[in-house]
């Protein structure tokens, strides 16, 4: 259950940052929303952790500011992957990228009372 909610919360996430963010269009169904949700959950879920081992001391040393660019590189990987999703230069990739951790935070606190 938690696993579906996470990848609906991801589609949600990008959809919301493609409806705020010009530079960030999003020309797909919602079939093709739903994928980019489920590409991003894999991508987290695999390639998240390892880049986060490897750039342990970047981290560190900016004070955990370094995510931020681990979260920016993800979602640049889930816009190579699915071609309906464009988005423009690196201020719309961090605008996006921020968007995109504020609605899955905010849909996890909501969703946490529910789950118990």
């Amino acid at each position: 259950m938690s696993l579906i909610v996470h990848l609906l919360s991801n589609s949600l996430a990008i959809y919301v940052a493609a409806r705020l963010v010009p530079e960030i269009t999003f020309t797909g169904d919602l079939k093709i929303l739903l994928m980019a949700g489920v590409a991003m959950g894999l991508i987290n879920f695999f390639a998240k952790p390892i880049l986060k081992l490897i750039t342990f001391p970047l981290i560190l040393l900016s004070l955990g500011l370094f995510t931020i660019v681990i979260n920016m590189l993800l979602l640049w990987v889930v816009d190579l992957l699915i071609t309906e999703l464009v988005i423009q230069g690196i201020l719309a990739l961090f605008l996006g990228t921020i968007i995109i951790s504020v609605v899955n935070a905010v849909a996890s606190l909501l969703i946490r009372p529910l789950a118990k």
